[in-house]
């Protein structure tokens, strides 16, 4: 028997009850996502938690890693099984359109392994689909540089967000002409209004009319002849 083998029965050998709880959720949440339906989604989901629940609280006493940094960590069983977990969710987000959720859940997934194409995947999807094209683009394209077999897949995935961006560029500008158009409108409205209102009206205090102007002759009024009073 080679050392493999041994080493392999071995690691079986010593799932405890929670981790065999763990992969038997897993394996039901796999089975449900496979329906391709919203509810399936839902259901896998809901088992890909419980698996969570039964694998997070042995990943604190794994006696394989123990607290050593990251980095340095071997890969257990347990560790797979977590990747495993967290990258399937990532999918069922996706499908479900919960973009946050699937970028924190691949996040997860490469925490634990960093070249887990498919989370990769994922996320730069959902970054895309949130709008932000500018962080999506990077991740997708180094995909295509360590996942070459899939760069078909990659590239039209690349394309279909410069697309959307393209498109939400064409609406964003085309709101922009209006609200710009509407202001111009109110301007020119306020314009006239204001023209209309002050064009007559001289600057300052209106002038005084002058004893000429105002026909008042010089000393007292004139008495009447007899001639002019009638009598009625």
């Amino acid at each position: 028997m080679s050392m493999t083998t041994q080493s392999t029965e071995c690691l079986e050998e010593q799932l405890t009850p929670q981790q065999l709880e763990g992969k038997a959720l897993k394996e039901a949440g796999d089975n449900a996502f496979k329906t391709g339906t919203d509810e399936g989604t839902l259901e896998a989901l809901s088992n890909y938690h419980k698996a969570l629940f039964q694998l997070r609280g042995l990943a604190r006493y794994n006696p394989l890693t123990g607290n050593q940094p990251q980095e340095n960590k071997p890969k257990s069983q347990l560790d797979e099984d977590l990747e495993k977990v967290y990258s399937n969710m990532s999918a069922c987000h996706l499908r479900l359109k919960n973009y946050q959720r699937t970028i924190e859940t691949a996040d997860k997934a490469l925490e634990l392994n960093k070249d887990n194409y498919k989370a990769q995947f994922r996320k730069g999807k959902a970054l895309g689909e949130q709008g932000f094209f500018e962080k999506a683009v990077p991740i997708l394209t180094e995909l295509i540089t360590k996942n070459p077999k899939e760069a078909p897949t990659i590239e039209k995935e690349l394309e279909t967000l410069r697309k959307k961006e393209k498109e939400r560029e064409r609406e964003y500008n085309q709101k922009l002409r209006g609200f710009l158009n509407a202001k111009k409108d109110i301007f020119t409205r306020d314009d006239v209004i204001n023209s209309a209102g002050t064009s007559h009206i001289p600057d300052g205090p209106p002038p005084t009319a002058s004893i000429e102007e105002l026909h008042i002759p010089d000393g007292p009024p004139p008495a009447a002849s007899i001639e002019e009073i009638k009598d009625e």
